[in-house]
């Protein structure tokens, strides 16, 4: 077996970070700039896709110009700022986190959420001390996650792929994990439906307990 740390990639928003109500409050507030006729929770969950402009391609029915573009992140970013200081921890994230380090293993937080906002966020939270990494979106809104994962773990000199579990909440962070020679671990708490998930390949768990006890028992196996 490995003498290698095994290590978790955790994903924040709607994985550690339980906003999602904030995000599909955001969304909606976005879409009404345009006449855009709200979506629910489970709509959301069905509809939500990355890169974001072709999620609002979707809802619009056409592609959103560079203008509405714009302007819709700026109002999705307005709402969300206001809104997501009531959000907290998922449940029994904290005691997860500290399991998991108590037992020698790394972990750390790669997240699209603005790399500016996230770092105090985390460290108002209290957590930082937990992670060897925390890396959050730098530049524009809207691409993909894989390309970030690649980076993510190059900076990580005492973490392998093969050693590594990426917990997160939507189909995106099981491409990321799968660029990367990573096993994807995805949760139901979060932006995307179970059967979304499901048709990843990934292991679909609907805790976060349940989670790390599926990346316990990867790394057992060897």
């Amino acid at each position: 077996m490995s003498t290698i740390t095994p290590h978790i990639v955790w994903d924040w928003n709607g994985t550690l970070f339980h906003d999602t109500e904030a995000v599909v409050g955001a969304t909606n507030a976005a879409f009404a700039e345009f006449g855009v006729a709200p979506i629910t929770l489970e709509q959301y969950r069905e509809l939500y896709c990355v890169p974001i402009p072709r999620f609002y391609e979707r809802m619009m029915g056409r592609a959103p110009t560079a203008e509405e573009w714009e302007a819709m992140d700026g109002v999705f970013h307005r709402y969300y700022g206001e809104h997501s200081i009531r959000c907290g921890l998922a449940e029994g994230a904290e005691a997860l986190l500290t399991g998991w380090a108590q037992a020698g293993h790394s972990q750390s937080i790669l997240s699209m959420y603005g790399h500016e906002e996230l770092v105090p966020l985390v460290r108002g939270l209290g957590i930082d001390r937990h992670f060897l990494r925390v890396e959050g979106r730098t530049g524009t809104a809207g691409g993909s996650k894989a390309a970030h994962m690649v980076r993510h773990l190059a900076a990580l000199d005492a973490v392998r792929e093969e050693r590594t579990v990426v917990i997160g909440d939507a189909a995106d962070d099981a491409v990321a994990a799968h660029a990367v020679g990573a096993r994807a671990v995805l949760y139901t708490g979060g932006t995307h439906s179970r059967g979304r998930l499901e048709a990843t390949g990934a292991v679909v768990v609907d805790s976060l307990s349940e989670a790390v006890e599926v990346a316990h028992g990867v790394f057992e196996q060897g």
